[in-house]
């Protein structure tokens, strides 16, 4: 079929997709008026364009215009620049003051808005500042619109388009053209494959020096996506010639240049050369260091520990098991101390003994943990103010967002305690804890509290479980399950797994149940109804607030992106009064339950009390849980747990996902009243011991089990974790060695 041109002007946007820039539009010109649908970013009404495509047929929609090329225009007529103006695509402009500017301008509207914005302020309600912001929005508009056409050309998506222009501006296309893996380490959501086709696609010769060390550093940080610090050499070859498809004297030249320019590090562990990238590098050597430290320095606890652990028995009615008064002593007596155990060991009574004895000596005590979630659990089991380390913190953004290097803290910037005590602090990763530790003044005492039996963290390093390996740090180990816990066949079921013993699953307790299933299909339908109707109905719990599902898989039915759409599909189905906004494998919706999947240190949020602003700040971070409350051309709205609330623009909506249904890892440091477990079977890998104890630990009221028994009982058996490739243990200990000397 001949391609055929339509010209006309853009009458109103049916539909956009914001990653992916596919848009349905009603068109009119000459030809009347037809629905167009095609790729283009950033359509807006009134816009004069010049397709060229096909007619179809739609099976639902009827007779519409297939585009595959187009050329735009802005509107010259009145009528279409006041529609281009009202559309929401300048800031500051609703349609009623497009109408009054329009009026006033006529034709000339836009050469003013241009050209002389000071006169804009003769309109009613424009001030000279909005008439600046007004000219300002619409010339960046112009450039935005240039750029995305430019960039089409290397097959950008209109997202990345937008995000490369938001950072580059009018560079952006010298930037892509002149060194196109540079946007590995400025823009979020291009990796080095994607890199590399824009590379291709500008000339850049694939035995070229960039590409090369550009695969060596991707081949990293993909490591880092997977937990590891380093890759021993050999690996890091091997992976890297696969990935640039080059041969290995490239790779090994790669190596040799980005370790003259001291982007990577090379250090003999075992025998072997093994490679960190810079940051790491660092980030081990300083967290040893400064850990030990803090462990060696001479502390003098307060006199007379004994009897003020006796008045506190007396003041609270608890009486303190041996491990526990074990470590109130080491902590008042120690620089770093570790406390590590399971649920029900009496964790949380240890936390408040030692802030109850040392506050009472006049000490200034700091309470914290990894998550906004385990913040406010912590705050509520001791009474006390505890904050997220990141707020802690008061963390800046950095520029290089795709290395996990999202710290800028700074040693001369110290926090003002005289104890930290920081909880689930296996969530730690390697960055987050050399920032901890930066702000952490030499005399102050540290206690890490957590569970070394559950899941690492979600970045890289292995944190708590090397301190612990290292032997060279104080470590209290907590293994007896108090009267209390024992009646929660939660509690006993986890730490029945944890010791390689199968749980109790004769569905006798009130807590924690099996719900036996053969099939996929069975066990999803089953999810769907225990969200819906059983659970509410059985405990009075909220689906959104109370129930979590967990799955340890991503894919597969059971996994969460299938689980999440079929839940969505149940709890939060489409409606005429919900709005929603399509994504590349997901609908967001009104009403949706979401995941924060990255650190982002610089988004706004604000704290409402009765629709007014009571707190301002920035950051909302990885693993943060919230509520769509609205969604409109501009944004997605957020209300997350802690009452702030967030606004998402377009190219931002790739931090978060739906989580009805979320991943195991990504549940670590939260706690839910009810946990819904599938398991019918996965990689060996992934159904491990270590998983199904993190995730039995996260139910606070109620887990349920719904699979096969002989998949819960390969897990239990399966004690393969994935292997880190981490070494704060060896750093820890050879410094040490050094000291002591």
């Amino acid at each position: 079929m001949d391609i055929e041109n339509l010209e006309g002007t853009v009458e109103n946007v049916i539909y956009k997709n914001y990653e992916n820039g596919y848009s349905i539009f009603n068109f009119s010109g000459k030809h009347g008026q037809i629905t167009c649908t095609g790729f283009m970013a950033e359509v807006s009404e009134g816009e004069v364009l010049k397709l060229a495509g096909k007619y179809i047929v739609h099976p639902s929609y009827g007779k519409q215009f297939s585009f595959t090329t187009f050329e735009r225009h802005m509107p010259d007529t009145v009528s279409g620049i006041e529609k281009y103006l009202g559309s929401g695509i300048i800031k500051g402009i609703g349609p009623r003051l497009a109408k009054r500017i329009v009026n006033v301008f006529k034709e000339d509207t836009f050469l003013i808005i241009e050209q002389y914005p000071e006169t804009l302020s003769k309109i009613k309600g424009v001030s000279l500042k909005k008439a600046n912001e007004i000219s300002g929005s619409f010339c960046e508009q112009s450039e935005l619109r240039l750029t995305l056409l430019a960039l089409q050309e290397f097959d950008i998506s209109p997202l990345l388009a937008q995000k490369i222009y938001e950072k580059y501006k009018t560079d952006a296309v010298a930037v892509v053209k002149n060194d196109p893996y540079s946007l590995i380490y400025t823009i979020y959501g291009i990796g080095f494959v994607k890199a590399d086709k824009i590379a291709e696609k500008v000339g850049v010769p694939a035995f070229s020096g960039d590409r090369v060390r550009a695969g060596v550093i991707y081949t990293l940080n993909e490591a880092a996506n997977k937990g590891h610090v380093y890759l021993p050499k050999n690996m890091l070859c091997d992976n890297a010639v696969e990935i640039l498809n080059v041969g290995k004297d490239l790779v090994e030249s790669g190596i040799v240049n980005l370790v003259a320019e001291k982007e990577i590090y090379i250090q003999m562990i075992d025998g072997k050369a093994c490679v960190y990238n810079k940051y790491f590098y660092y980030f081990e050597s300083y967290i040893a260091q400064k850990i030990l430290e803090l462990s060696i320095q001479d502390i003098s606890g307060p006199h007379d520990v004994m009897g003020k652990i006796s008045d506190f028995q007396k003041d609270t009615g608890i009486l303190l098991a041996d491990q526990q008064l074990n470590a109130v002593l080491a902590a008042v007596s120690s620089g770093v101390l570790v406390i590590t155990g399971g649920p029900g060991t009496g964790k949380t009574t240890i936390i408040k003994a030692i802030i109850h004895i040392l506050e009472g000596e006049g000490y200034e005590i700091c309470l914290a943990a990894p998550t906004g979630r385990a913040a406010k659990r912590m705050a509520e089991a001791t009474g006390k103010e505890a904050k997220t380390i990141h707020r802690l913190l008061g963390i800046g953004v950095s520029q290089n967002q795709n290395q996990n290097m999202y710290y800028n803290v700074s040693e001369e910037a110290p926090i003002e305690a005289d104890v930290v005590i920081v909880d689930e602090s296996s969530m730690i990763d390697i960055s987050l804890m050399n920032s901890l530790l930066k702000v952490i003044p030499i005399g102050t005492k540290l206690v890490l509290v957590g569970d070394v039996d559950q899941l690492p963290s979600v970045g890289p390093g292995n944190i708590l479980r090397d301190i612990i390996k290292s032997g060279h740090i104080k470590v209290v180990r907590l293994n007896e399950i108090f009267r209390q816990a024992e009646e929660s066949a939660i509690v006993v079921n986890a730490h029945k797994i944890n010791n390689g013993e199968y749980p109790i699953i004769d569905n006798k307790a009130n807590d924690f149940f099996f719900v036996r299933r053969q099939m996929m299909d069975d066990a999803e339908q089953t999810i769907i109804q225990l969200v819906l109707n059983r659970l509410p109905g059985f405990k009075g719990l909220d689906f959104k607030k109370d129930i979590q599902v967990l799955s340890p898989m991503r894919k597969s039915k059971l996994g969460i992106m299938n689980l999440n759409k079929v839940l969505q599909a149940a709890l939060n189905p489409p409606s005429e009064n919900k709005a929603e906004r399509e994504m590349a494998n997901f609908v967001l919706r009104v009403g949706d339950k979401v995941m924060q999947l990255k650190n982002n240190y610089s988004i706004m949020w604000t704290v409402l009390k009765d629709g007014i602003a009571v707190e301002e700040g920035t950051g909302v971070f990885n693993g943060d849980e919230g509520i769509i409350t609205g969604i409109d051309d501009r944004y997605v709205t957020v209300l997350f747990d802690d009452n702030k609330v967030v606004e998402y623009e377009s190219t931002q909506l790739e931090e978060i996902d739906l989580s009805y249904a979320v991943t195991i890892h990504k549940s670590q440091g939260s706690e839910y009243k009810a946990v819904i477990l599938p398991l019918l079977g996965g990689p060996p890998m992934l159904f491990n011991r270590n998983l199904l104890y993190t995730a039995v630990t996260r139910a606070k009221e109620l887990c349920v089990i719904v699979g096969r028994e002989d998949v819960l009982i390969q897990m239990v058996n399966n004690k393969r974790e994935i292997e880190r490739y981490s070494s704060l243990d060896l750093r820890i200990r050879d410094i040490h060695e050094y000291i002591s000397r």
